[in-house]
């Protein structure tokens, strides 16, 4: 049996990308909470249209065996106008496998996120929204003192009381993919580079997860181009 996590009580939402750490949390969430509301924040990028289909099959999924799961809540944030033609906008050159993890980082990603999840759990009477960073994640906008300030800025905003939690912040990936066993990863999505509707298999993202799969001693469900 999963050891609980430490969530607050009442509905949650949990911010979902579709990737392994998020799917497996909105499952993980949904198992102690009354209610988890996957929300997607669409900005512009590159791989969002694949990722959203397979994050919508990801959550028909897991709702068949996972009542407490709710419809995808889908906001937009545009970033187009922030990123310009980087990578992540335009699709070209994007990191590979042989890059560091500092290759990924969109700046201030976190911060878009969370304030439009914040406010969207304020007006939905929603305690806080849950995400799977983990502890290991080196980028200035994931660590616990961020994440403070952006859940009192926001409560700030509407004279309430919102939280962002992160069940996942002492744990490492292998400990969270263990969480995960049993559901339907084959529709979570990690890529990057997306050929047509599957992973490239060669990108940064999908060496990861690559090695996620490995470390964790699975077989890989991720059909690769």
């Amino acid at each position: 049996m999963l050891p609980p996590l430490a969530l607050p009580p009442g509905p949650l939402a949990v911010l979902t990308s579709g990737g392994l750490d998020s799917a497996i949390l909105l499952a993980d969430v949904a198992r102690q909470a009354p209610a988890a509301t996957p929300l997607y924040v669409r900005s512009g990028l590159a791989w969002e249209a694949v990722e959203l289909d397979h994050l919508r099959r990801y959550v028909e999924q897991v709702q068949r065996t996972l009542p407490a799961v709710r419809p995808l809540v889908i906001l937009d944030q545009p970033t187009r106008d922030l990123y310009g033609n980087h990578w992540s906008v335009t699709g070209q050159a994007v990191p590979d496998a042989a890059t560091p993890d500092e290759a990924v980082y969109l700046p201030g990603r976190n911060l878009l996120l969370l304030t439009k999840a914040l406010l969207w759990c304020h007006l939905h009477d929603v305690a806080g929204v849950a995400l799977g960073v983990l502890g290991s994640n080196p980028f200035p906008d994931a660590s616990d003192a961020f994440f403070d300030a952006v859940a009192a800025v926001a409560s700030q905003a509407v004279a309430g009381r919102l939280q962002v939690i992160r069940p996942y912040g002492r744990l490492h990936k292998v400990d969270v993919m263990a969480r995960g066993r049993g559901l339907p990863l084959e529709w979570s999505f990690s890529c990057i580079a997306p050929r047509g509707a599957r992973h490239c298999g060669l990108c940064n993202k999908c060496a990861e997860r690559q090695r996620a799969f490995r470390d964790v001693g699975w077989d890989d469900p991720t059909p690769y181009a």
